[in-house]
């Protein structure tokens, strides 16, 4: 019974192992092509592995496709959302949470800049649980946005009376504007456009402009 349990065990990870190989080719290829562009047989042929493997793993296009998203998800929240949960809530917490995205796509995480930039397009229009899975995690990065706002009106350093929302349209659209332009351009020049502009619609709601970083 030890055996076999090893056994079982060993295949479990080894297929783990697989999985984790696949959905990182996965997440590069949709970040350019789109989630359109993955295939299982394209990926077996890539990765050296067997269809039936890959099928094992991911039984229909829309299951692949679903867990590049959500593996893209983790990356994302790796680069961008965790490394600002150590700061006290404040206006540093909701800058570091910028300056985050704009590294994350900056250097190419993904190398068609935004993941979620690229293949939201792609399915804004369409039905289904890709286009749902997609809009959810949208709305989850907005509510995170906003929260870090409000914590940091909590904590006095942003005005009671700010409109939130407005601010959140705003920061988000700078941030999607440099990585549209980026990658479209292939330049750099748009990360440090967008970060002073976030810098100065952050100046219209702080309640001491010395909690503004400065930059060059």
């Amino acid at each position: 019974m030890a055996a076999n349990a090893t056994h079982i065990d060993g295949r479990v990870a080894r297929g783990n192992q697989t999985r984790q190989l696949i959905l990182k080719r996965t997440v590069e290829i949709a970040s350019v092509e789109g989630l359109e562009g993955l295939s299982l047989g394209r990926l077996a042929s890539e990765l050296k592995l067997s269809k039936s493997g890959v099928f094992a793993l991911f039984g229909s296009k829309e299951d692949l496709q679903l867990a590049t998203v959500r593996a893209a998800i983790k990356v994302f929240l790796e680069h961008v959302v965790q490394p600002a949960r150590d700061l006290p809530p404040g206006v540093e917490r909701l800058w570091r949470v910028c300056t985050g995205w704009l590294t994350y796509s900056r250097e190419r995480v993904f190398p068609g800049g935004c993941f979620f930039y690229s293949v939201s397009a792609e399915y804004d229009a369409r039905e289904g649980k890709v286009h749902d899975t997609l809009a959810a995690a949208r709305v989850n990065w907005i509510s995170y946005l906003e929260q870090t706002v409000r914590d940091a009106q909590k904590a006095g350093q942003i005005a009671p009376d700010a409109d939130v929302p407005q601010l959140i349209f705003e920061i988000v659209a700078m941030l999607e504007m440099s990585n549209a332009e980026s990658v479209l351009h292939n330049e750099v020049t748009a990360y440090d456009m967008a970060a002073k502009a976030i810098v100065s619609r952050l100046r219209d709601v702080v309640t001491d402009p010395e909690l503004v970083p400065q930059l060059p």
